[in-house]
């Protein structure tokens, strides 16, 4: 019976921190007038009729703070990159040279940052929600085990310490986004 409760606790822990990467990966995603090739690395190119990672079929690196530089190792992928980028709607018209593709990226207005410190916090509030997602599911196993004869002190125990799980991914969550907001609102 131990070892079931163990278990919840660890799997609610493990359900946070992924809820935490994946919620810094989309983040890593928002632009904020600054080139990063993580905007592009994971766009998936159709690669001889496979989908696959940018990162995979091409070179992509920053020439300077506002453009990227993607550089396919085979001539026949420019065609497949131009069109995962505009697939991926990105708000950049991709540029292709016959060697490379570029991307610029124009300063950002007031109301576009706006708009994405909106959706930064839409979607931390995803992150959130998954996390107290992960809390019930854990706090019903542990209820269910006390009803079928786990020890209550135990059991109040193990609530605390999810609770307490719970409470620190929540803050990381909103540190994560107070920093990303700084980022996007600085000009």
């Amino acid at each position: 019976m131990l070892e079931e409760v163990n278990f919840l606790v660890e799997t609610a822990e493990e359900a946070m921190e992924k809820a935490l990467d994946h919620l810094n990966k989309e983040l890593g995603k928002i632009t904020t007038g600054k080139a990063t090739p993580a905007i592009v690395r994971d766009l998936l190119v159709n690669y001889y009729g496979t989908p696959t990672p940018m990162n995979q079929v091409a070179n992509i690196s920053t020439s300077d703070a506002r453009s990227l530089v993607i550089q396919p190792w085979e001539k026949s992928m420019l065609a497949p990159i131009e069109r995962s980028i505009f697939e991926a709607n990105l708000g950049v018209t991709p540029m292709n040279d016959g060697e490379v593709v570029r991307l610029s990226f124009p300063p950002l207005t007031e109301e576009r940052r706006r708009d994405l410190v909106k959706k930064s916090k839409a979607l931390g509030e995803d992150a959130k929600v998954s996390s107290r997602s992960s809390r019930r599911e854990a706090m019903e196993g542990i209820k269910k085990a006390v009803k079928d004869g786990f020890s209550e002190d135990e059991g109040k125990k193990r609530e605390e310490t999810v609770q307490q799980l719970t409470d620190k991914h929540i803050k990381k969550i909103d540190e994560l986004l107070d920093a990303k907001e700084k980022e996007i609102m600085t000009v």
